[in-house]
């Protein structure tokens, strides 16, 4: 079934879900943790109910975690100092980037998609009166800039880039920031960057933001995710980043959709944020990508490159089958072979068939361990 769109209602990552369930099979689909949050964090959520944090808190969001939001990224490597006008608290990164896309769209404006990307984003687009253009990365999922420029037009608005990226885990440096500016700078085209996985950069990587570039930040929504970095996705609390006047206008469009998020939540976050050490997120999940990986050579599948950062790997399944499909493939190994995941073509808005697979890692050890030793065995 479609919508008025043109897009089904449920997505295929609900499929795979849903198929895992069924089979009782390994679900290394989807990118939702499995395990046990920070107890401090569940400690301040209880002192946050007690003290009556029950009621809306203002549009912009709570002035204590925006005060921590502050400190925070000060505190990064490459530091993001922030003014509190600068600041939004949001539901989550998706009603960031559709409000976002509302503030800057017109009809027909074209909105450039970098590919493979998230499924939401099309949608959002034309939900917001705009037409998704599509940038295919190249076959080794590294930026296309050549390809990047013949994608603008008159027409475009605006860039979506997600940075730690989903699904193939790459990252965008500063160099990359810069050459996207040479592009657009002559230009009115907005960039809505979506950095929800910032904490999980992985080796010699680290996260850089395209809100520190001095030019990039007058026209940026730069997003993140609490629910992300604290593996509390239920929680619902994300934050935006804007200039003075492009937050305005995203409070504008705020204020009819949501207002705000959880009031509990953002008390407890703020708390937590005074003590978060996103080097453990680092440790932790660096740790768990390595398992992964090491465990996936004993299989017959092919990992052609470790994931830089989010918490997903792409793999090459050629060597098992020459002649399936990617849906065909992951449907297999979900049913058959008992692990479930997601095949990249479900990233392209063309549902062009691939030769990869991408996998999460964001789950116990123990089940990367069970799932990744039964396709030793099976596969």
């Amino acid at each position: 079934m479609e919508n008025i769109y043109g897009f089904t209602h449920y997505s295929f990552f609900t499929d795979m879900s849903e198929l895992a369930s069924k089979h009782n099979s390994f679900d290394l689909s989807l990118g939702l943790p499995d395990f046990e949050i920070d107890e401090r964090l569940k400690y301040y959520l209880k002192e946050s109910v007690d003290l009556d944090h029950h009621q809306y808190e203002p549009l912009a969001g709570n002035p204590m975690l925006i005060d921590a939001i502050i400190q925070f990224n000060l505190k990064r490597t490459h530091s993001i100092p922030l003014e509190r006008e600068e600041i939004t608290i949001v539901p989550c990164a998706t009603f960031a980037l559709h409000t976002a896309l509302k503030c800057v769209l017109n009809q027909g404006d074209e909105v450039i998609i970098i590919q493979p990307s998230y499924y939401t984003y099309g949608p959002s687009v034309m939900m917001n009166g705009g037409t998704p253009v599509y940038c295919d990365l190249d076959h080794d999922f590294n930026i296309n800039w050549e390809n990047l420029q013949s994608c603008l037009s008159e027409k475009t608005k605006a860039i979506i880039v997600n940075s730690p990226q989903n699904p193939t885990g790459k990252i965008w440096s500063q160099e990359d920031w810069n050459h996207l500016y040479d592009l657009i700078k002559h230009q009115e085209i907005y960039l809505i960057s979506e950095e929800i996985y910032d904490t999980y950069c992985y080796d010699d990587k680290e996260h850089y933001s395209s809100f520190i570039h001095p030019d990039l930040r007058k026209r940026t929504f730069c997003i993140f995710s609490f629910g992300k970095m604290f593996h509390t996705t239920g929680w619902k609390v994300s934050y935006s980043l804007a200039s003075n006047d492009l937050t305005s206008k995203f409070r504008c469009h705020q204020q009819y959709i949501s207002y705000s998020a959880n009031a509990p939540a953002q008390y407890a976050i703020a708390k937590y944020l005074h003590v978060f050490d996103p080097s453990q997120n680092k440790v932790l999940m660096q740790r768990k990508r390595d398992l992964f990986n090491e465990l996936m050579k004993n299989t017959s599948l092919e990992i052609e490159s470790p994931s830089e950062g989010s918490v997903f790997q792409l793999v090459n399944f050629r060597n098992v089958s020459a002649t399936m499909t990617d849906v065909e493939f992951s449907k297999w190994l979900t049913i058959e072979k008992k692990v479930a995941c997601l095949p990249l073509s479900a990233f392209y808005n063309s549902r062009q068939n691939s030769d990869y697979i991408r996998f999460s890692f964001v789950k116990n050890d123990e089940l990367i361990i069970k799932a990744l030793e039964h396709l030793r065995k099976n596969l």
